[in-house]
């Protein structure tokens, strides 16, 4: 009977590099270099560790490398150079190529295409580490332009149920709000005071919109009626017939006399405000459609609903451009930038920036809110004011994210501490008022403190280390 040999102890380094080597020479097409990272996770970098370390950095281009800077590149390749061009057999040298910096950093565009080449001697082609030549990079987010903090200065009684809905006049003389209580009510702006008290609706009114173009208020409401106000007779003069349940929100279009309201049937329909026609059934969406705005260029409408989902809308053929699918929650509440080409969506989970036409995803907003946002706006300065189920009267700069003001309302003397969810605001037209309509029954305006300065209102701010990008 043979004698068994005995087995070679192997240590776990060696049973390490058979491991990588095995699976070198299954996924590496070029068995002479390591295989290369992908670009677009790693961005090889030169840390001062190496440069001090290695002491010598040899510049093709004769460019020094700076440091704390992100230098993108075609090909992030460690390159092993002199594996048997070396004149000693016992040394071998590996040269890692590292991208020098580019002339114009941050758009996008390489003008510089140098490279510099770091000589590293003696070192395992294994051992090469893509973590030693990572360093931190500074933060480039913007700071946020300091704004004002505002303040409660008056407070509306009139309503005798919650206040779902509110609209500016385009002459900023007065604003009007549907309520609850089925009715709808026109306040002065100035002063606060009752105008007018319209009744017609059968239920709940949930959104209201004023024209531009015309002199009509256009109110839509749970009892599936659309309807639009002669406000030189004030009364209603037509109605819009087709919804199959309650109307959620309504928007007009600023350029041509077209009306679009969404619902709990699913559909943001188009009407023609002359004729009472329906132009179009906008179907796409699997669940309430509960915000809407309009556009003068493509996309003309962009809904969000309860399905969480956000849909471009191409008018023309009446079919869906895009869809947003960034949320995770219900899409409650849309408002676009008056200036910029962008808009905010609000949900449960976040508050997302998005630019137009095309839909890129922005950023999200650097804290949550952690409520239902119900509604939200912003006006020309950039201060976004959003409004929670709980009370919660958030404001943000719009250019960096960052929320300068958390507030929260104070619910009226015999209401439930339940009672302090904020429905629906809006700015006026000169963007220095805002009126928030809440469940209290109230309505409330607030105005930036004239008083408040950078020094007594410093702007609490920290760029963030880390942001998700969906």
């Amino acid at each position: 009977m043979e004698t068994e040999l005995p087995v070679e102890p192997q240590s776990l380094k060696k049973l390490s590099f058979k491991s990588l080597k095995r699976s070198l020479d299954l996924f590496s097409p070029i068995h002479s270099q390591l295989p290369p990272p992908d670009p677009n996770s790693k961005k090889i970098r030169l840390s001062h560790k190496l440069h001090v370390e290695y002491g010598g950095i040899k510049s093709g281009s004769n460019q020094p490398v700076k440091h704390n800077s992100v230098a993108p590149s075609t090909s992030n390749a460690l390159v092993l150079a002199g594996t048997g061009s070396s004149k000693n057999a016992g040394t071998r040298s590996d040269s890692i190529t590292v991208p020098t910096q580019p002339k114009n950093l941050g758009d996008g565009n390489l003008t510089s295409k140098s490279t510099a080449v770091v000589s590293v001697h003696g070192t395992s082609e294994r051992n090469l580490s893509t973590a030693a030549l990572m360093e931190r990079i500074p933060s480039r987010w913007p700071r946020p332009v300091w704004h004002a903090p505002w303040k409660n200065y008056r407070v509306i009684s009139g309503h005798l149920g919650w206040v779902r809905s509110i609209a500016f006049d385009p002459s900023n003389e007065w604003f009007c709000t549907g309520s609850a209580d089925r009715t709808i009510k026109i306040w002065d702006v100035g002063t606060g005071e009752l105008r007018l008290t319209l009744t017609g609706h059968i239920e709940q009114v949930r959104g209201l919109a004023v024209s531009t173009r015309h002199t009509y208020m256009f109110s839509a409401g749970d009892d599936k009626l659309v309807k639009c106000w002669d406000l030189e007779q004030n009364k209603v003069i037509r109605s819009y017939h087709g919804h199959l349940s309650g109307v959620y929100c309504l928007a007009l279009h600023p350029t041509i006399d077209v009306l679009l309201t969404g619902g709990r049937d699913s559909v943001c329909r188009v009407w023609d405000i002359r004729s009472k026609m329906q132009i179009h059934a906008l179907s796409g969406h699997d669940n309430t459609v509960c915000s809407v705005f309009t556009r003068p260029t493509d996309p003309q409408v962009v809904t969000g609903s309860h399905d969480s989902t956000i849909k471009f809308w191409d008018l023309r053929y009446g079919k869906t451009m895009a869809t947003l699918t960034h949320h995770k929650k219900s899409v409650r509440a849309l408002a676009q930038h008056p200036t910029e080409e962008s808009f905010a969506s609000a949900s449960a989970d976040n508050t997302k920036k998005f630019s137009l036409p095309k839909g890129e995803f922005l950023h999200n907003m650097l804290s949550q809110q952690k409520t239902i946002i119900n509604a939200m706006t912003v006006n020309q300065d950039g201060i976004l004011a959003t409004g929670g189920d709980n009370g919660s009267l958030w404001f943000w700069d719009w250019k960096s994210g960052h929320s300068f003001q958390q507030s929260q309302t104070i619910v009226q003397p015999g209401s439930l501490d339940s009672e302090a969810g904020i429905y629906a605001l809006a700015y006026d037209q000169t963007g220095s008022r805002l009126v928030t309509c809440e469940a209290d029954k109230t309505i409330k305006m607030w105005k930036e403190d004239q008083n408040a300065t950078p020094e007594t209102h410093p702007v609490n701010f920290k760029p963030p280390k880390d942001i998700r990008r969906f």
